[in-house]
């Protein structure tokens, strides 16, 4: 039996903060001390560190099955555990769709010696094809509790009230609430749309979509979240709008619950400019008024979590005409980073959007965002929030490096992630 300590640094788990070391027992996986001046056989030096619970990313496209050329499940974790995740939601846009149980037992499999927790997500409809109803029912046996058609939104609104009253039913037959995760995007009014409709599109002569597109969506999900009386959770807000909607919602006691992604709270849709199809994503990078609004909607809690949308594609792929290449960028290795760095919020909120919450509206709080204390299982984040270092795309862990923010300088980096009672990372370097 080993024990690890993780020492000198101070614990943050978005509840407390104080200074203390953390001994995990190797063998059972679980904290079974916190405080000042501990030992172990292990040594995690956390020195001006903030040891957090790992963090967990709601919104992950780890390729595989099917699009191994671009990520697969080992890579991906591999990069999430470099961003001090501990788990990650993978995205059912695979090929074929994580639309059955075949599939999905698949997921587990390969994710069964990842870096990270790897929770796959179930498609909504099968084939993501916005007709007919995926086997809900039988998903949820196996342990799916996350449902989307992420890529494409649920079109049809009959057929989402119809999903979301379906779940409801086992639901509440079962131990948890199934959440709907909408990709929130009416496609006849985004149709042929590369990038934000705006003067900077019209300028590019680019073909835009328009910020409706999103919000229309957003209204129709809140309406139907009252309705069912069921969570619906709205993914990559980036809108003013969609922000205001969803402020409007939870004050009026409906249960919904929304992610916003790094990219969305940095960038805006000028880097277009440069016609480089690494900012090419969707829904679109939009206008500086939507960036602060999403700014704002994290620091006051309309938004719940910080969630990735890590899309990687092939070199090729994104070498292709803006208004033909793939739309998505990576971002497990700089998440945190760039909430640090952009956001004025201190540690405990960024804990809350990258742990805590994220974890809660998952349903794995049994294991992820836990408070750091004796008995849970050892999963943490250690975090070095003075560092500063130059985001390189080509030397991340992921297959793919389509990253908009190589280059940048930021504040703020993972020195060790420990998942499930293991050193996965340590000194910033991958351990398998």
């Amino acid at each position: 039996m080993t024990h690890i300590v993780v020492k000198g640094g101070t614990v943050v788990d978005g509840r407390i903060k104080a200074e203390a070391d953390v001994v995990i027992d190797s063998e059972t996986r679980r904290i079974v001390e916190v405080g000042p001046d501990l030992s172990g056989d292990q040594i995690i030096d956390a020195v001006g560190c903030y040891v957090c619970p790992g963090f967990v990313d709601l919104h992950s496209h780890l390729r595989q099955p099917g699009g191994e050329a671009a990520e697969t499940i080992e890579t991906g974790a591999r990069s999430a555990a470099l961003g001090g995740y501990t788990a990650v939601v993978a995205m059912p846009n695979t090929n074929p769709c994580m639309d059955s149980a075949a599939v999905i037992n698949e997921v587990y499999a390969l994710g069964k010696d990842a870096a990270c927790e790897v929770i796959p997500s179930g498609a909504i409809t099968v084939g993501r094809g916005g007709e007919e109803l995926a086997p809900v029912g039988e998903l949820y046996d196996l342990g799916v509790r996350v449902f989307t058609d992420d890529g494409t939104g649920v079109q049809d609104p009959a057929l989402m009230r119809t999903a979301l009253e379906y779940a409801k039913g086992i639901s509440d037959a079962g131990d948890q609430d199934i959440v709907f995760a909408q990709h929130c995007e009416v496609s006849a009014l985004s149709a042929g749309g590369v990038m934000n409709e705006s003067e900077v599109s019209s300028k590019l002569g680019l073909a835009g979509q328009p910020s409706e597109a999103e919000e229309l969506m957003v209204a129709r999900d809140i309406a139907l979240s009252r309705l069912t009386q069921m969570p619906v959770h709205m993914q990559h807000v980036s809108t003013k709008r969609s922000v205001e909607l969803i402020r409007e919602a939870k004050e009026a006691g409906i249960n919904v619950t929304a992610e916003a992604t790094p990219h969305h709270f940095t960038l805006t849709d000028e880097k277009c400019e440069s016609f480089d199809p690494v900012f090419k994503v969707h829904p679109p990078l939009r206008g500086s008024a939507d960036v602060a609004a999403v700014k704002v909607g994290l620091a006051d809690g309309t938004i719940d979590c910080i969630a990735t949308d890590h899309a990687p594609h092939t070199a090729d792929s994104k070498a292709m005409p803006f208004d033909q290449a793939p739309p998505g960028m990576i971002g497990l290795e700089t998440a945190f980073a760039l909430a640090n760095t952009e956001l004025d919020l201190d540690i405990e909120q960024i804990v809350q959007l990258m742990s805590v919450r994220p974890a809660e509206i998952a349903g794995i709080t049994d294991r992820h965002g836990c408070s750091i204390e004796v008995d849970s299982v050892a999963n943490l984040s250690v975090v070095d929030p003075k560092v500063e270092w130059t985001v390189d795309a080509a030397a991340s862990a992921s297959k793919s490096s389509n990253s908009p923010f190589h280059g940048m300088k930021l504040r703020g980096k993972v020195k060790h992630t420990i998942c499930n009672g293991e050193v996965v990372v340590k000194d910033c370097e991958a351990q398998r």
